[in-house]
């Protein structure tokens, strides 16, 4: 062996209160965010989330409460002599953006239903040829009598607007409950 590698180098002198592995790691805040704060944080967004969320559950609350009670104004649809048997009419109900269908099965026999699929909201349409409603995204198919669903991927009914026919003059007067 030569004379170099026999003979080492000593060890620098290193202080002893920082005698160890780390001593050269400035730890002044080394770490702004440690597990304790960490779930400190997550506990209180958690609680603010729970707090903002209480008036929209005590509006839910209330809707489901009085449900049965909700009182829309009638509106009127238009004329039985303008809608022939077997034809469907697009109009709004209850709010002037909520869309709905209206089809005239006989000469006295009306059915109408909010026209949005209650899988994902997709516009329903009349079929008369198969005498159903059918929802196109998906290939839902509604009994035009129940407003059931018959195939496709929707399992609630489509929610029926009550109607009311006076002197030839078709009226939405309300909307049905949804029965489980």
């Amino acid at each position: 062996m030569s004379e170099d590698n026999k003979k080492k180098t000593p060890a620098p002198d290193v202080p002893l209160n920082e005698d160890n592995y780390t001593h050269n790691i400035r730890k002044f805040h080394e770490r702004k965010l440690d597990r304790r704060s960490f779930l400190k944080t997550m506990v209180g967004a958690a609680g603010v989330f729970a707090v903002s969320t209480l008036p929209w559950g005590a509006i839910a609350a209330k809707h489901l409460a009085e449900g049965s009670k909700r009182v829309y104004p009638a509106r009127q649809i238009g004329s039985a002599a303008d809608l022939p048997v077997g034809e469907a009419l697009e109009f709004a109900y209850p709010g002037e953006h909520d869309t709905a269908l209206l089809v005239r099965l006989s000469e006295g026999e009306y059915k109408a239903y909010h026209n949005a699929c209650t899988h994902l909201k997709c516009p329903v349409f009349w079929d008369k040829a198969e005498g159903d409603l059918l929802c196109p995204c998906h290939h839902g198919v509604f009994d035009v009598r129940t407003g059931k669903p018959k195939a496709g991927p929707p399992r609630r009914p489509l929610p029926e607007i009550e109607l009311s026919v006076e002197q030839g003059t078709i009226y939405a007067t309300g909307v049905k409950r949804y029965e489980t």
